[in-house]
């Protein structure tokens, strides 16, 4: 467990800790291992599965392979960007090489099966976001990462990921480096509403 789990635990419900939750990249050693990490994982198979479809395919990247994989990121922006600056791909392959650890966030879909691709995709999305709560509970943070390298054929398939599987982005993921400022966050009241029969309009949609 994280560094920071028996604090959690003493201080915070559970409904406390979703709450705390906030991305950060600020991330140093230790990220999970061992158990700990097959925990963590196991959380984002918990997420709904419609026709018990099991999309989730998850790759760790850690240790000495992270340089090598980096090199491929940026290779698949040669191929999906290629107008993308020199200083944006040096970027990328700085925070691919030092993160702690990454994990490919891959979608095993089946477009002939009987549930419709979405909800494949949205299982797996799903399964992310449990992944990211697991780590926060267990005292270490993470990030969703995306773009549009995570289309790359040649990338997708060395994740293991041939036609027509794909790729719903990558988590960074480590130790926080420290206590993340309390972002605020839109208030609920905005978000939601009771429906009474008149169609719904939301106060964040408003102006």
């Amino acid at each position: 467990m994280g560094p920071y789990f028996l604090i959690m635990a003493h201080h915070h419900s559970p409904l406390d800790v979703l709450l705390s939750r906030a991305s950060t990249d600020h991330l140093v050693e230790p990220p999970p291992k061992g158990d700990d990490l097959r925990t963590i994982l196991s959380a984002g198979l918990r997420a709904p599965d419609h026709g018990k479809m099991r999309p989730w395919r998850y790759t760790v990247i850690k240790g000495k392979h992270r340089e090598a994989f980096a090199d491929l990121v940026v290779e698949a922006m040669g191929r999906q960007e290629p107008d993308a600056p020199e200083a944006k791909k040096t970027k990328r392959h700085h925070r691919f090489s030092n993160m702690p650890m990454i994990i490919a966030l891959g979608m095993h879909l089946q477009p002939e099966g009987k549930i419709p691709v979405i909800e494949q995709e949205m299982a797996v999305a799903a399964g992310a976001m449990n992944v990211l709560n697991a780590l926060h509970a267990s005292g270490f943070g993470g990030m969703w990462v995306t773009g549009p390298f995570c289309e790359d054929r040649i990338m997708l398939t060395a994740l293991g990921l041939p036609e027509p599987h794909r790729l719903a982005g990558f988590l960074f993921v480590g130790t926080p480096a420290k206590h993340s400022d309390e972002r605020k966050r839109p208030e609920i009241d905005d978000y939601m509403a009771v429906w009474k029969g008149d169609a719904i309009k939301f106060a964040a949609d408003a102006g």
